[in-house]
This record gives C-alpha cells, structure tokens and sequence, in this order.
C-alpha cells in the first residue's frame, strides 16, 4: 500500500510534466509551516536555473495542473516559488479507511527481514528511575513493535547499569551502617543469607547519601573505589551482596515497567560483556586500533574531516580498569557472538550523540568511528556499523 506522500508525489510529478517540467522536480515533503499547508514542494526554486525562469512562474504552471486534482483541497503558488498543498477531507478519510481494512494496516513488510537488538531503558540498578529512564522506556518500546510488526526478528535488552562505582558506594555505606553483616569477615566461611539485608527503599536512599558523601570526602570514595574493584576481582562477600542489590533492584523494576506495558526480551547488563573484555582488548591491540597514550590504552577516533579536536576513546586507564566506553564495546562483542545481528538500534541521551564506533568483523574494518546526528536513536548496520540515537540518560558513551 503507497503511503500518502508517494500517492501525492505521483500526481506533482504528472503535474510538472504536463506544465512541461521535469518531473524529477516533483519532490513533496511534509510542511514545515503547518500553520500554512500540510505539505509542500519546492520544486519550481530548483528549477529556476535549468529553464531561466522565475520560481513563481514555474509554480503557477504546476499550479494550475492541479485545479482538477482530487487529492487537493488546494493547490497555492507563493512566493518565491513555493508549492503549498493541501489534502483534501475525503481522500485522507478513503485512504484511513483503507489502511483499517488492510491486515496490515497499510504496513509493507519488509522483504528481506533482519535481526534487531534493540537496546533501551537502561537503567542503573540500585538507583530510583527519572524521566529520561520513562521517556527511553516508552520510545524504545514504540520502535520495538513497529520493527517487530514490519516482519524483523527484534529482541529487547533493558541493558543494566550493574557493573560500576555505585555498586562500590552501596557496599561501602552499607558496611559503614552494618560493619557486623558476615559479607564483610572475611573469615567467613559459611552460607550468606538468603533474605537482602535491605529493601527496595533502603537501596534508594543508601546510593544518594554514599554519593553525596563521597565527593567531600576523599578517603570514602577510595574506599568505594577499592570496593569497586573488589567486588569485580569476585570478592566473595561483595558479590554475595551483589546478588542481594540485583534481586531487590531487578524485582522492583519488572513491577515498575510492567505498569508501563514495556517488556524487555532479555535482562542483561554490564556484567554480562565483563568475560568479553581481555579478547577485545587483546584484538584491539593486536590489530593496531588501540595504542598507548599517557598510560592509558586508547583508540583514536578523530578523522580528517573534523573540524574541532575529537579526544581518543580510553579502553583501559592507566590503572588497568575499563571504563563504559569499554564495557559496550565489548556488550557488541557479545551481541555478536550470541545473536549476529544485521542493526543494533540504542535510545540514548542526547549527549551521547558521540560514540566510538569498533569495527566487530573484518568486513566492517573501514568503519572507525561513530557519527553525529540528532535523530533520537542510533542503529549499528552490516554497511555503517553505527548511526546515532538520543534520548535516555546514561553516561555510557561519553567520550
């Protein structure tokens, strides 16, 4: 079934072509004044130079072509040569008709289907959900249904933020509040318990009053550092806590999303793409992307046609530790190995407009680096591994 622009589009171009145009000239597009007409087209301004005419001149002949159209209500020439159109009432009600009637509701599926991931959401565990968690929630589910109906295979990955300095913050508070818990002897040799020593509630006001302490003192957030590293080296206790955080924060957010009718196929996170990291490190360095600055193990995405100083993707601080910008690399390391998808589509926040962009297969070596744009997602496809997405906040491809 034609959408209504490429009906309306058909019927500028018989129009320029009976005016005694070209027809490529024909090009509609919905207006950007509203407020004037639903669609317009332009097509007498482009063609000005071609046959030495006044825009308006070209847009009056097109004009009167379409006096008998039964798609227009009406058909304006302004100047200097815009073309604003107007549907008429019972052609959108035909067509609406129509698309109710159709199985499909007028959708084309597509004719050679892919493999989607689509990766939305995202929240960090252990941390209250705020708008921009909603709004990624409600977008991405909208593109997962509307892939999924056009006939791809789609799977949905809430991908949590489970991995990282918060997890420290938790354990060190927690540990200052409840010094006798067993996860913190570690002597203990026993069986952890299997009830959390918090609530849902608890976390939520455990995780502000660490972070809000440890940036005015610096010994607490080295302490919360060292639980970080501790518990990703698979300290025993803080794992074991670990697991307490993941079941309280995961239960409270399946009832949360639920109330929100988005479902997600898979309920993965950072710590998933962890065992992929020494591989993809090793690839990176042994294929010559990766290269050390500073200590550091960093990428450079900067190309020649930058025109601002672009600074390199840190895979591994100088300390050895990976940073977000490593723990999604290698999530599509893991993506890969376990689905082969043909598009990963992110919604993200706006200021992770900029990602680094590793190539995953041989075939994908020339592309480098990700790309701006201000649509509100990104895509990762076979031929530009990545486009841009926008619209949840998350600091996880901050450059």
């Amino acid at each position: 079934m034609k959408t209504l622009l490429e009906m309306i589009t058909i019927e500028m171009k018989e129009a320029f072509k009976a005016a005694g145009y070209d027809e490529e000239l024909a090009r509609v597009t919905l207006s950007n004044r509203p407020d004037l007409c639903e669609y317009q087209c332009n097509g007498a301004m482009a063609g000005a130079k071609k046959y030495k005419k006044a825009p308006i001149m070209i847009a009056n002949a097109v004009v009167e072509e379409l006096a008998d159209s039964k798609y227009f209500a009406s058909a304006e020439a302004v100047n200097p040569g815009f073309i604003n159109l107007k549907l008429a009432p019972e052609v959108v009600a035909e067509y609406l008709n129509e698309m109710a009637a159709d199985e499909n509701l007028g959708v084309e599926k597509e004719k050679n289907p892919k493999k989607v991931i689509i990766d939305y959401g995202g929240p960090n565990v252990a941390k209250p959900l705020h708008v921009g968690h909603l709004r990624s929630a409600i977008i991405g589910e909208s593109v997962k249904r509307i892939t999924r109906f056009m006939g791809n295979k789609v799977v949905g990955d809430i991908h949590l933020g489970d991995w990282g300095y918060q997890m420290g913050l938790i354990i060190t508070e927690l540990k200052k509040r409840q010094p006798d818990l067993p996860y913190f002897d570690d002597n203990f040799t026993g069986e952890y318990p299997k009830e959390a020593p918090f609530t849902i509630s608890d976390l939520e006001e455990i995780y502000p009053a660490a972070s809000a302490y440890a940036k005015e003192h610096d010994d607490y957030r080295e302490e919360a550092l060292d639980a970080t590293f501790q518990l990703q080296s698979g300290k025993r206790g803080y794992r074991a806590i670990w697991d307490h955080i993941m079941n309280v924060s995961v239960t409270d957010l399946k009832k949360n999303y639920a109330n929100l009718n988005v479902e997600f196929d898979l309920w993965k996170g950072e710590s998933d793409a962890q065992k992929y990291i020494p591989d993809m490190v090793e690839r990176l360095k042994k294929e010559g992307y990766a290269h050390i600055d500073n200590g550091a193990l960093v990428v450079d995405v900067k190309e020649e046609t930058d025109t601002k100083e672009i600074p390199p993707c840190i895979i591994l601080k100088s300390d050895g530790a990976a940073l977000y910008d490593t723990t999604d690399l290698a999530t599509l390391v893991e993506r890969e190995e376990l689905f082969q998808p043909n598009e990963v589509i992110y919604v993200v926040d706006k200021r992770q407009e900029f990602c680094t962009g590793i190539p995953l297969r041989e075939e994908d070596r020339h592309c480098k680096r990700g790309y701006k744009t201000y649509f509100p997602w990104i895509w990762y496809d076979e031929r530009k591994r990545r486009k841009t997405v926008q619209d949840q906040r998350r600091r996880r491809y901050a450059s």
